[in-house]
């Protein structure tokens, strides 16, 4: 990949994009579908902001 700070490839554990999306976009689609189907779609979007907001003000 152009532009890599990797000589090769990226150390063992590191959790890069594409891994990161492999595994979270499976799982936010469950749990949106979940919630679709419960007609709880408003509250997971209500709790997913707030949990966003907490990882957002977590890393500053």
């Amino acid at each position: 990949m152009p532009g890599t700070p990797y000589l090769e490839k990226p150390p063992k554990g590191l959790m890069t994009w594409p891994k990161l999306l492999r595994i979270s976009i499976p799982i936010l689609t469950a749990i949106t579908v979940a919630a679709w189907w419960n007609e709880i779609l408003l509250e997971w979007g209500i709790a997913l902001i707030i949990i966003l907001g907490i990882s957002f003000i977590a890393r500053r």
